[in-house]
């Protein structure tokens, strides 16, 4: 299987995306969202999944780097922390650090493949997140089993499906909210295509989604996003192994929308990886193409006087995010 840098050199061959995104190029003076990566180990290894992640990763981010951002998100006025992986949960400190986080004050929410849950140490998660108010996001390839385990694998959907009815009986999925301040507790789904094609209209797979998840199973849920992969990480290596990289880099290309430039995640966001390397997005992350000052969270939690405006890096693979509405 190609390695990152054969990767990388493939997509340099493509029309510059900077080029196009130039005039967006820095984020907003303020920045919301601190996305933290704090592992890479993961009870899947899912095709798609642009940050390798496998039950083989032993990465993962330490109780000290887990303080420096919570000091960064106190100091510093972001409103949200979000939490992913590989698996999240499966980090020893992830427990403790959504209680903190929640105690500082944020809106949290949490990424999870919901299957963990089901693992022996994790089933006590879903009263958990209920009690915390905290939001959750959650991957499900498909609402049909088949389809859903060619992408994720064997005996992954049953227990999708029964932690999503869980969370429904916890009361989750019934309204718009972020947590119990706002009289819901959020239950947001995510969708990534299987394969080299572009997703289809979000608002229509919400309907569908909908539709079938309640009628076959009784689950309610607020939220669909549909994430185009990107072409980096395990699914970008895939891409070059089957000759498919010209035919879908031409797909996103075609596809590119400028009017999803203002809102592009990186503009808003900081993402921390799990060894406190900063990142304008886990896309980049997965792409070793960190924010352009090579700081760390732990440079900022010691100086706050660092400013976090900054000039973003765009690469070829940032055309997944412009291509259609958009994956922000």
């Amino acid at each position: 299987m190609p390695g990152l840098e054969e990767v990388r050199e493939a997509l340099a061959a493509y029309p510059p995306f900077w080029e196009r995104a130039d005039a967006f190029g820095t984020t907003e003076d303020a920045l919301d969202t601190l996305q933290i990566n704090i592992g890479l180990k993961c009870n899947f290894a899912c095709k798609h999944c642009h940050v390798e992640s496998s039950p083989a990763r032993t990465e993962e981010m330490s109780r000290e780097t887990l303080e420096q951002c919570l000091r960064v998100f106190r100091d510093r006025g972001f409103k949200v922390i979000d939490v992913t992986g590989g698996a999240p949960e499966m980090n020893p400190h992830y427990e403790w650090f959504l209680r903190e986080a929640v105690a500082a004050g944020a809106q949290v929410m949490t990424r999870s493949n919901l299957a963990i849950c089901e693992e022996p140490g994790y089933e006590h998660l879903p009263e958990l997140w209920a009690d915390l108010g905290v939001t959750v996001i959650a991957s499900l390839p498909h609402y049909v089993k088949r389809t859903s385990e060619k992408q994720r694998g064997a005996d992954s959907f049953d227990p999708a499906i029964r932690l999503l009815q869980r969370l429904c009986a916890l009361g989750y999925g019934r309204g718009p909210g972020f947590g119990p301040d706002a009289g819901a507790l959020e239950l947001d789904l995510v969708f990534n295509p299987n394969g080299a094609v572009l997703p289809p209209d979000q608002k229509a797979l919400e309907r569908e989604y909908k539709q079938k998840l309640a009628a076959d199973f009784g689950i309610s849920f607020d939220n669909l996003f549909v994430i185009t992969n990107a072409p980096g990480g395990r699914f970008g290596a895939r891409l070059l192994d089957t000759g498919n990289m010209d035919r879908y880099m031409g797909k996103l290309i075609g596809a590119f929308n400028g009017d999803t430039l203002e809102g592009m995640m990186c503009r808003t966001q900081l993402s921390v990886r799990w060894d406190g390397r900063l990142y304008d997005c886990d896309f980049n992350q997965a792409m070793e193409l960190p924010c352009r000052s090579g700081l760390t969270i732990a440079d900022l939690a010691a100086d706050p006087s660092l400013p976090l405006q900054r000039n973003i890096a765009f690469a070829n693979h940032c055309y997944a995010c412009t291509a259609g509405a958009g994956s922000s």
